[in-house]
Parts: structure tokens; C-alpha cells; sequence
């Protein structure tokens, strides 16, 4: 609002507010599964999914339409707004503590959380499989590239490729009311996986526009089943007083995984191509979503049941 605004903010403030969501983001993933039964749990991260996806499509759009017609400012003001009445609901929910205590936190506490992690497979076969498709399947580094130069296009192509896996996971979330019903979720996540990394070599493939968004659509519903499933290992077979912990695990890799990828994916474009980094990305994922179900046979052969009791880490 101000005659002469100053830029710094965009940067400081936006960097402030990631942070604060490493600690809001597992929390609220902590809490949200306490709220219904275990039964649930399947079609209440789907629900989640379907509500990140929609804010994903819908909040630019909805900014983009309001920033022309009432500013900039005000819309700010309206997230304001928005912030606040989000603020308000959870203060009704109460305080929620984990069920049997919580553990202060501190070094100690992060180190039982690890060690929980180390001892069970099933849990750390959600990591791996996430990090196997960000870290080599995920070339959106590369779609400036591939818009200007592959499809020569402009920058709505561009713009195109971006939306293309955002609108294919939101159609794959409007979808999920199946996956209640599938009891083999590891062997889900290693589908889910697979199909990601088959697209995206198809993708590094596709000479149209017309190909690609199809590509990318698949490959967007195929990840957000993959979280669907994850989530509800991670929250399935870890306690409400590490829950928490853990999942501020999950954030790590969820944030830090696409990350990776863009660097990834960029190196191997500066040494062999556009092409040739998009397709070897896709192949390497596969052979390692191969290699997670071959050395990871407690992941593979998890069988989803809500009311078996865990045995030593692992569903009975």
C-alpha cells in the first residue's frame, strides 16, 4: 500500500513464512487423522489431497481475476481476511494433545523420532518411493526449455506444461473415492510410482503440445494416489505421540525432493540435453521404484487392515 514499495519483502517474508510451515504443515498432517477413526483414514487423505489441489488451481485464478479488477492491495487484505477466519476455526478445535503425552521438544525427542523411522520399512519405503520420482522424475526445471525450444511455443505453452500435472491431480483427487477399497497399499505406492516415471519418459518422447499435456495429466493423478496411499502408511502405522515427528519427516522429503529434482534434472540438461534429461529421469525412476519393491519387501507386501494391531513395526 505503500507510493514506493520495497522489494526486500517479497523475499524475506515469503522465506519467513516457508518456515513457519515446516512446523505447521506436520502438525496440522499430526492432527487432521486424529479426528476420525482409523477406518477413515484412506478417504481423509484424499479429502487433504483434494483440498491442496484445489487450492493449487483455484487460489492463483481466483488472485489473477481479483488483482484485476480490485488490485493488489486488496487482495492481500482478502488473504488477510482469509487467514483470519482459518486462524479462528482451528482455535475452536482446542489444544488436541497426542494421545498418552507428548514429548517436549528438544534433540531427544527428534532423535526418537529417527529412531522409530530406522527400525521400520514400511515407513521408509514411503520416503525412498516419493524421493525416487522427485528426485529423477520430476523435470519441471526443464519446461521453460521444452516450451521455447522443443515446442516452440511462447510463454502460454509454458504456463501450459505447469498447469498440466496440477489439473491431472486434481482430476485424480476428484476420482479417489475407490482407494478406500485397496488393501495392498505398498504395492499401490509402487504402481502409482511407476506410472509416474513411464509418463514422464513418454513425455521426454511427445513432439506435440497436444501429447504432452496428457502426459503430464497422468502423471499429476498418479502422484497424488501415491500421497494418498503414503500418508495413510505413515499415519497407519506410527503413533499419535510420534506422529508428528514423523511427519515433519514426510515434509522434508515432500519439499525438499522436487528440489532436488530441478537441480538434477538441470545438470544432466547442461551435459546431454533437454531430451536426453527428461528420459533418462523417467527410466532411472522406474529402475528405482524396481529397486525400492525388490529390497524393500515389507513395503511391497504391506496389506492395509484398520484394525490389526502393529507387530514389532509392521501391520499384523
Amino acid at each position: 500500500m505503500l507510493r514506493h514499495p520495497a522489494l526486500w519483502p517479497l523475499f524475506v517474508i515469503p522465506a519467513c513464512a516457508a518456515g513457519v510451515s515446516g512446523i505447521d504443515q506436520p502438525t496440522r498432517s499430526a492432527v487432521f487423522i486424529t479426528l476420525v477413526g482409523r477406518e477413515d483414514f484412506v478417504s481423509a487423505n484424499a479429502l487433504w489431497q483434494l483440498l491442496m489441489q484445489v487450492g493449487v488451481v483455484v487460489g492463483p485464478a481466483a488472485a489473477g481475476l481479483l488483482i484485476g479488477h480490485v488490485g493488489i492491495a486488496t487482495v492481500f487484505w482478502v488473504d488477510v481476511a482469509t487467514f483470519g477466519a482459518s486462524m479462528a476455526s482451528v482455535a475452536m478445535l482446542g489444544s488436541l494433545p497426542p494421545v498418552g503425552g507428548g514429548t517436549r521438544f528438544g534433540l531427544k525427542s527428534m532423535a526418537e523420532g529417527l529412531r522409530f523411522l530406522r527400525s521400520r520399512q514400511v515407513l521408509q519405503g514411503t520416503f525412498v518411493a516419493d524421493l525416487d520420482a522427485m528426485v529423477f522424475g520430476m523435470p519441471r526445471a526443464l519446461f521453460p526449455a521444452i516450451g521455447l525450444e522443443r515446442l516452440h511455443g511462447g510463454a502460454t505453452t509454458v504456463g501450459l506444461l505447469y498447469a498440466a500435472p496440477g489439473a491431472g491431480a486434481l482430476i485424480g483427487a476428484l476420482l479417489t473415492g475407490w482407494v478406500g477399497r485397496v488393501s495392498r497399499q505398498g504395492r499401490a505406492v509402487l504402481v502409482a510410482v511407476a506410472v509416474w516415471g513411464a509418463t514422464i519418459t513418454a513425455f521426454g518422447f511427445a513432439p506435440w503440445l497436444a501429447a504432452c499435456l496428457p502426459l503430464l495429466a497422468v502423471a499429476g493423478g498418479a502422484d497424488v494416489i501415491s500421497a494418498v496411499f503414503r500418508g495413510t502408511i505413515l499415519q497407519r502405522l506410527t503413533p499419535d505421540a510420534l506422529r508428528g515427528r514423523l511427519s515433519a519427516v514426510h515434509t522434508a522429503v515432500v519439499t525438499g525432493g522436487p528440489r532436488l529434482g530441478d537441480a538434477e534434472a538441470g545438470a544432466v540438461a547442461a551435459l546431454a540435453g533437454v531430451q536426453v534429461s527428461v528420459v533418462s529421469g523417467g527410466l532411472i525412476c522406474l529402475v528405482g521404484i524396481g529397486l525400492v519393491g525388490w529390497l524393500m519387501p515389507h513395503f511391497r507386501a504391506y496389506r492395509e487392515d484398520p484394525y490389526a494391531l502393529e507387530v514389532d513395526g509392521q501391520a499384523s
